[in-house]
C-alpha cells in the first residue's frame, strides 16, 4: 500500500482536505494526517472534524503564531523528526495551497528526497510583496506532482518551465463545496440574520497591520445598504475596542464551513480579501468584492463577478453598484477533482 503523509494547518487546508482524505481512502493509499497548529483557535480549527469528518490527526505540530521565520523554521524542525521517525516508507508528502505550513513541509520534504505532491498548484497573484506567492512559487518548484485548478495554472507553469508533472484536476474546494452545501441547509445557524445582510472576512497581515488600518477598511463598509456580517479573524479580536465600526457592521464569532456555506446561500454580497471564499462566493452565484489589489484566482473576473477594491485609490462605495456583465459559468472542474487527483496517484 502507498503511504502518503498530508500536512495541514489554516483553515482552508481543512476544507480541502476533506474530499480528497476520503477519495485517498477509497483509492487503498494509506494517508498519515499532520496538522502543523498554524490555526489554533477552536473555531478556526476543532470545528472542521466535527463537521466535515476529516481523519484523525496523528501528529500535531502545535506551531501557533509567529513571524513568518519562526512559524515556519519550527513547522521544518519539528516535521522533519516526524518523518524520520515513521516507521514505514514514505511514499510522498502532500501539502495545499500557499501557507507557511506548505513551504515549510516542502522543504523538509526535499531535502530527504521524498516526492511532493501540491495540490492548487500554479496559482499567481504577480505581487511578491505577499508572503503566499512566495510559498506558492517555491513550493511549485521543488514538487514532483503539480495538481492545478484551471488551465490558466498550467499555463504558468509551463511559462515559469516547472520541471513537475502537471495535472489539470479542478479545485478540490469546489468539491467540498457540493458536497457540503445540502448539508449545510439541514443545520440552521442562529448566527446567521433572517434580515437582508452581506457577509464581510478580513485576515491577511497586509490588511491587518493595526487597528486603524482595520478601521480604515471597516468605515467603507457604511456603503453597503443592509446589514453586514463580520465574522471576526482572532487576531483582530484584541483590537475589537479600539476600532470604528459602522453602525450597519455586527460582529459575530469566527463561524464553522457549514455554517459560512449556509451565510454564502441567503446573503447578498461578500466582502472579501480571502482567496478561497473569492472561489465559494462565486460557485453559490454570490457577488464577491475583494479588498486586495490583485487575485490569484484571475478568472473569477470575468464579468466583474469578483471585483478587485484597491484599497489606496478604490472604495467599495466606488463598485458596489456595479452588477455582473456576463452570466455565471462554471469555474474550476466538475467536482470530482479529489477523485481525478487519488486515482493519478494510485
Amino acid at each position: 500500500m502507498k503511504k502518503i503523509v498530508t500536512v495541514i494547518g489554516a483553515r482552508p487546508q481543512f476544507i480541502k482536505a476533506a474530499p480528497v482524505s476520503k477519495a485517498l481512502i477509497e483509492a487503498g493509499i494509506e494517508e498519515v494526517l499532520v496538522h502543523s497548529g498554524q490555526h489554533y483557535d477552536a473555531n478556526m480549527s476543532d470545528v472542521f472534524w466535527q463537521e466535515l469528518g476529516i481523519p484523525e490527526v496523528k501528529y500535531h505540530l502545535q506551531v501557533g503564531s509567529g513571524t513568518h521565520a519562526q512559524q515556519t523554521s519550527q513547522i521544518m524542525v519539528k516535521f522533519e523528526k516526524i518523518l524520520l521517525d515513521e516507521e514505514s516508507h514514505v511514499d510522498a508528502v502532500l501539502v495545499y495551497g500557499d501557507t507557511n505550513t506548505t513551504l515549510g513541509v516542502a522543504l523538509v520534504a526535499s531535502k530527504l528526497n521524498i516526492p511532493i505532491i501540491h495540490v492548487e498548484a500554479g496559482l499567481r497573484s504577480f505581487n511578491r510583496e505577499m508572503p503566499e506567492e512566495i510559498n506558492r512559487i517555491l513550493t511549485d518548484n521543488i514538487s514532483e506532482y503539480l495538481f492545478c485548478s484551471s488551465e490558466v495554472s498550467i499555463a504558468q507553469l509551463k511559462k515559469e518551465n516547472i520541471q513537475g508533472k502537471a495535472f489539470k484536476v479542478g479545485d478540490v474546494m469546489y468539491d467540498a463545496f457540493l458536497l457540503f452545501s445540502e448539508m449545510s441547509q439541514d443545520k440552521p445557524s442562529n448566527k446567521i440574520s433572517e434580515d437582508p445582510f452581506s457577509i464581510f472576512t478580513l485576515h491577511r497581515q497586509s490588511n491587518t497591520k493595526d487597528a486603524n488600518q482595520v478601521s480604515r477598511i471597516i468605515r467603507q463598509l457604511e456603503a453597503v445598504p443592509h446589514k453586514v456580517l463580520w465574522p471576526i479573524h482572532p487576531r483582530i479580536a484584541q483590537w475589537k475596542d479600539d476600532l470604528e465600526i459602522p453602525s450597519n457592521v455586527e460582529l459575530i464569532e469566527p463561524i464553522g464551513y457549514l455554517e459560512m456555506l449556509q451565510a454564502l446561500q441567503e446573503c447578498k454580497f461578500v466582502f472579501t480579501d480571502s482567496g478561497g471564499l473569492q472561489k465559494e462566493a462565486y460557485w453559490a452565484r454570490k457577488q464577491c468584492f475583494t479588498l486586495r489589489d490583485d487575485t490569484e484566482w484571475v478568472e473569477t473576473l470575468e464579468g466583474g463577478w469578483n471585483t478587485l477594491i484597491k484599497l489606496n485609490s478604490e472604495t467599495i462605495a466606488d463598485k458596489i453598484s456595479n452588477e455582473p456583465s456576463t452570466p455565471w459559468k462554471p469555474l474550476y472542474g466538475d467536482g470530482q477533482a479529489a477523485y481525478k487527483i487519488a486515482e493519478i496517484l494510485k
